[in-house]
């Protein structure tokens, strides 16, 4: 294994991996860091071809030492798909969208599920606990089961029913929450504190290794373009664990010397319902303060306070991106037009980064020359409320 330690973003302080941990003591999240030259010098971009198509690929740079405690379902390696009828249409020709919706429990949270739980299950965890919500408590009581371990996740009452139900197919113990996400962190945080060790925190970014398996997108997206970085890259970010780990990702790749010091820009999208993001990048704040009333059709960007703040704001001003909040109407519009395009239907979160890209092509910031990535970052499938259904009765 190449993980080397764990460092804080915040303060600097390196902490040692093989121990179970969960934030700095400054309040940070923490990063996993690796011998990148050790890796270099081990493994070269062509070797990754001759691999299995999973995110397992890339073991060098990801934390799990022993393979015995991989757990898998196969994820990773989602195709990317060009989207030429859509993207014409927005003035954006090499439009190409990235479809978490393969993954197992249909979604792009199996990636840090599948790694996260990979590395507990090292650690020695035996129970875990963690907020969602919906589709990363589906994810993680899914391989939580996987890998012999139980699970504790709470949701609030307006996730998505498929979630509740994944869950509780999982054998996980699933309560519901009469609120938002933050509303079920206290829970879990009270649940863990009378555990005294025996349930651990693995909510998002309170450990470091579900990071880890969602930069693995990073180092999709740049293999399956022939080690090239596209322009620009469109995320919907509510926790902003995706965001985080691509741009990580690509940092990773630059410094191994597998691409070219141009990195893409970056774009967080969010709804006009919740935007605490979008409202800090605009007012150039390192911080993002909470959003009161919070709410959106794109359920899973609903975090009104992400712990992840100043990492995702570091991340879009690093690679001059931008963070752009869309209305829901618009949202469910470019649903059911990309989906009668393209044939393919979009998670509400998949569909608020097309009208991101249509309202930044028409602004300019994107140009027409170029190469942009849509993150969809779960199955259409599994919100079949975004769709009215007005069919004509035969007769």
């Amino acid at each position: 294994m190449y993980l080397t330690h764990l460092e804080c973003p915040r303060c600097g302080r390196e902490d040692d991996p093989g121990r179970l941990t969960n934030l700095c003591t400054c309040g940070s999240p923490l990063l996993a860091r690796y011998d990148l030259a050790a890796v270099a010098a081990t493994v070269t971009p062509e070797r990754f071809g001759l691999r299995p198509a999973d995110l397992w690929r890339y073991r060098e740079l990801l934390p799990v030492a022993d393979e015995r405690h991989v757990t898998t379902l196969g994820e990773g390696w989602t195709p990317l798909l060009r989207a030429p009828a859509y993207g014409h249409e927005i003035g954006i020709d090499d439009l190409i969208v990235k479809d978490e919706g393969l993954t197992p429990t249909g979604s792009f949270k199996a990636r840090g599920a599948a790694v996260g739980v990979s590395r507990a299950r090292e650690l020695g965890v035996r129970r875990l606990a963690m907020p969602t919500n919906g589709n990363a408590g589906a994810a993680w009581a899914t391989y939580a089961a996987r890998a012999g371990m139980a699970a504790t996740i709470v949701m609030p009452l307006d996730a998505p029913a498929i979630c509740r139900r994944e869950c509780v197919a999982a054998g996980a113990d699933l309560r519901l929450v009469d609120g938002l996400i933050g509303d079920a962190g206290r829970w879990v945080a009270e649940l863990v504190a009378d555990a005294d060790g025996a349930i651990f925190d693995a909510g998002t970014l309170r450990e470091p290794y579900r990071l880890e398996g969602k930069k693995t997108m990073g180092y999709e997206i740049v293999e399956q373009l022939g080690w090239q970085v596209p322009d620009v890259i469109i995320y919907p970010t509510g926790g902003g664990v995706g965001l985080i780990g691509i741009h990580k990702a690509l940092h990773e790749l630059r410094e191994l010397g597998w691409v070219g010091d141009k990195l893409p820009r970056l774009v967080a999208v969010q709804s006009t319902g919740c935007a605490p993001i979008v409202r800090a990048f605009a007012a150039g704040e390192d911080r993002a303060r909470p959003w009161v009333d919070a709410h959106t059709v794109a359920f899973g960007i609903t975090v009104p306070a992400p712990l992840g703040d100043e990492l995702i704001l570091t991340a879009l001003r690093e690679s001059s991106g931008t963070a752009v909040a869309v209305d829901d109407a618009e949202i469910l519009v470019d649903l059911r037009d990309f989906a009668a395009r393209e044939g393919l239907l979009l998670c509400p979160e998949g569909a608020a980064c097309l009208t991101a890209a249509r309202h930044l092509r028409a602004g300019g910031w994107i140009r027409a020359d170029e190469r942009v990535v849509v993150l969809n970052t779960g199955s259409g499938l599994k919100y079949p409320e975004t769709v009215d259904v007005s069919g004509v009765p035969v007769r």
